[in-house]
């Protein structure tokens, strides 16, 4: 099982303002082996928390007092862009997806997921992946093409991006876990993590659904040609 007991004890905190449901998932996220740092029942406890107890993931539902879960999502990555904020929200209405999703959110379950759809997604989120409940994914995508209006900055001459990281560039906004990348590519997980984070350096940008968004508006979404390039961009691997 690789739920959580080989990741090194991922610090975790859980949000939620129903007892029971808060209990579960955080007992459910303890057996499968991860740190749950902090616990939180309204938007004042978890932004106080969160900044006591460092989580690298909150489990945060949206529908809570206080400061609501998009605001609690922008207080924390604001506090500390490195954390990962997954929404598990009995709500899958589009706008609430959406802006969590604008306000940073890199995951989206509703409450109907299974206990180890939940344990994958802290896991994914964790490691830089963008989860959500099937069928939100595309939302998301459609939603980012209605906001493209005027596309992004080219990157300078000496940030442009190699061919190997524009080919992991677009799977990544297909939704692609690095794991399901470099399968693909026959890479290392740790190189196409490496791509990755070169990538976002260069287009000085900070998590996946902005690498996303940027494929939009680039138009490289629609360029979807699958050609076995396997020139030597291996080579770029470090």
């Amino acid at each position: 099982m690789s739920d959580g007991a080989g990741e090194a004890r991922l610090r975790v905190m859980v949000v939620d303002d129903h007892p029971m449901w808060r209990d579960a998932v955080e007992r459910d996220l303890q057996d499968a082996g991860y740190d749950v740092v902090a616990v939180a029942a309204d938007g004042h406890q978890a932004i106080a928390r969160f900044r006591a107890a460092r989580p690298q993931v909150v489990v945060l539902d949206l529908q809570i007092p206080g400061p609501g879960g998009v605001e609690v999502t922008s207080d924390v990555l604001g506090h500390d862009p490195s954390a990962r904020v997954l929404i598990l929200s009995a709500s899958g209405e589009h706008q609430d997806v959406l802006e969590a999703v604008k306000a940073g959110a890199t995951g989206y379950l509703v409450k109907s997921a299974s206990r180890q759809d939940l344990l994958d997604a802290v896991r994914r989120v964790a490691a830089g992946d963008s989860v959500f409940t099937p069928g939100l994914a595309g939302l998301v995508l459609g939603e980012f093409r209605r906001m493209n209006e005027g596309g992004l900055d080219e990157p300078e001459p000496e940030n442009a991006l190699t061919a190997r990281e524009t080919e992991i560039l677009k799977m990544v906004a297909k939704g692609m876990s690095y794991r399901q990348i470099a399968d693909r590519l026959v890479l290392s997980h740790r190189t196409v993590q490496n791509h990755v984070q070169n990538t976002l350096r260069k287009l000085q940008l900070h998590n996946r659904v902005e690498l996303t968004r940027y494929v939009i508006e680039q138009g490289l979404d629609d360029d979807d040609d699958d050609d076995d390039d396997d020139d030597d961009d291996d080579d770029d691997d470090e």
